[in-house]
């Protein structure tokens, strides 16, 4: 469904905001899952950095009982979760017109806090969202786990989030301006990948890797674009 919000339009270059559904969804299920969440505590900015995972309409975050500021959040103050990709550095004839390839989201709304029957459910699909197949290589929840963390979600509602996106190669000159032929002008890719595990400290020589983390190893190296 497309944004209906005019708050919530893209004003500088709209031409590469996206009203897709779909693309919204692809940016964030993109990267590693992280973004950053802002609200206002006790009229001050509040902006901390934030794992997430998506399930269909809603955002899946945790954190511990003990933060403050996130009891305020789950109690229903406005948030945004924001979510960066850079894909890559574009450069141009002019410092003016280098850029960046990239895509972004902002979602906004209330978050909700989760009750204890849904908490536990939803940290397990948090985590099989962001490492699949991880949840049947490890114990379930205790009860002093799911007491030590606070479970909420935020919903993607229509007309409350914006998706922006910057891919190709330098804007080319104008007409009128001059461009050194010798000058180097295109992208430079930006590639994410996993490095070499690092076994904990007192795990027994030549254990393997469990299937969850095979996987992503065997994930190429890839840029973050599309």
């Amino acid at each position: 469904m497309k944004n209906s919000n005019p708050l919530e339009r893209i004003r500088r270059l709209p031409e590469r905001a996206s009203q897709e559904r779909a693309d919204l969804d692809a940016v964030l299920d993109a990267g590693h899952h992280m973004g950053t969440l802002a609200t206002v505590v006790d009229g001050q900015p509040w902006v901390v950095p934030m794992l997430y995972a998506r399930d269909g309409d809603r955002l899946l975050l945790h954190g511990s009982t003990g933060a403050g500021a996130l009891r305020h959040v789950a109690n229903g103050a406005p948030a945004a979760l924001s979510v960066f990709h850079m894909d890559g550095w574009i450069y141009a004839h002019t410092m003016f017109n280098a850029s960046a390839r990239f895509r972004s989201a902002v979602v906004r709304g209330h978050i909700t806090d989760l009750p204890a029957g849904e908490a536990a459910d939803a940290l397990t699909m948090f985590t099989d969202i962001t490492t699949p197949g991880r949840v049947s290589e490890v114990p379930p929840h205790t009860r002093k786990h799911l007491a030590a963390t606070k479970a909420m979600s935020l919903s993607i509602e229509p007309g409350q989030w914006t998706v922006k996106l910057r891919d190709g190669g330098p804007t080319p000159p104008e007409p009128d301006e001059v461009v050194d032929p010798g000058l180097w002008r295109g992208v430079v890719p930006i590639y994410s990948a996993y490095g070499e595990p690092e076994p904990a400290a007192g795990l027994a020589p030549g254990t393997p890797l469990s299937p969850s983390i095979q996987r992503l190893m065997d994930e190429p190296p890839h840029p973050s674009a599309r």
